[in-house]
């Protein structure tokens, strides 16, 4: 089978000719369609992602969507010509998605929503995964609360606006003026993050700060959303917070907090079932247009990853970018 193939960190991929894989025990082989491009994909591929190592050399992609060809011995619930969508290796020793063809552990996948392309699948897992398991595992978000997405048009961002409006939350966003209509889209309130947001945050909020905060992006942000929370049965989530925090202003107001590592099952082999039933709910929701991904026009090839990879890096759209295989 093809398949694009990372020799040394901070090259140029190599397309070659590799073994197909076998669907072993607890596997399905799926014919991949499409494979999602994540800024996770940019930082493994250049050497930075201390938290997804992969042995090189490998084949690399994290996200992606296809159909089952063959099942393993002990897999149950799928079927060949199942058409399927899942966050499914590239790290941990896993072979990744830009290829061909991949064996892969059937708990980690789930139906593909039949009122989505395989395109807008594969740009799903990852994102969707890590909303989830802020929001709704985490935070265990209510129709009755008020919820902060703080970097609400990124890749994760967008898709937690989606799944917080989804559970029947009062949803505010943080972003940059001009992605404003989007978040109007998804009937949620944009906050410019140019502004004073922690005075828009007690104008939204009564004084009373928010019952939940999904913070995207870390650092400073992170810091500002232990100060915007509510006493005593507020919650902060964040999936960057890998830094030195100072959590005077979060034990000042009584508030809580929680991280989420997305690729843990990945990388440990634990709790690989719950990613699959991660995605089984979701495409519930997908399926009854309550989530939607965003995704760039422009399809990319194997052959033409390079060029995909520019166009993540330069951020010229937050559209998410996505591999045809």
């Amino acid at each position: 089978m093809k398949a694009l193939v990372l020799e040394t960190y901070n090259t140029d991929y190599q397309l070659k000719d590799i073994e197909k894989p076998a669907a072993g025990n607890g596997q399905v082989l799926v014919r991949i369609v499409a494979s999602g491009v994540n800024p996770l994909d940019l930082k493994i591929k250049s050497g930075s992602a201390a938290h997804a190592q992969q042995s090189l050399p490998a084949v690399l992609g994290v996200d992606m969507s296809g159909v089952i060809e063959t099942i393993g011995r002990g897999v149950t619930g799928f079927k060949p010509g199942d058409e399927v969508y899942g966050l499914v290796g590239g790290i941990g020793g896993l072979q990744g998605t830009l290829a061909e063809y991949i064996a892969v552990d059937a708990r980690l996948i789930a139906l593909k929503p039949e009122n989505i392309s395989f395109r807008e699948a594969a740009s799903l897992p990852l994102a969707l995964i890590t909303a989830w398991e802020g929001l709704i595992d985490r935070a265990n978000i209510r129709p009755d609360q008020k919820v902060l997405i703080q970097g609400g048009a990124g890749g994760v961002g967008h898709i937690a606006v989606q799944l917080a409006k989804a559970y029947g939350s009062d949803v505010y966003a943080t972003v940059a003026s001009n992605d404003a209509d989007l978040i109007y889209s998804y009937n949620a309130t944009p906050i410019d993050y140019n502004t004073d947001v922690e005075n828009d945050c007690r104008k939204f909020t009564g004084s009373e700060g928010f019952d939940v905060i999904f913070d995207t992006i870390g650092g400073k942000i992170l810091e500002q959303s232990f100060k915007m929370v509510k006493r005593y049965t507020g919650h902060v989530v964040s999936i960057l917070g890998w830094g030195e925090h100072n959590l005077a202003q979060l034990s000042f107001r009584g508030a809580t907090y929680s991280g989420v590592f997305t690729l843990h099952p990945l990388i440990s082999g634990k709790g690989r079932s719950h990613h699959g039933q991660i995605l089984k709910k979701a495409s519930v929701l997908i399926e009854m247009n309550k989530i939607r991904p965003r995704i760039a026009i422009q399809s990319y090839k194997l052959e033409t990853i390079e060029t995909a990879y520019r166009a993540m890096s330069a951020n010229v759209s937050r559209e998410k970018i996505v591999i045809s295989i």
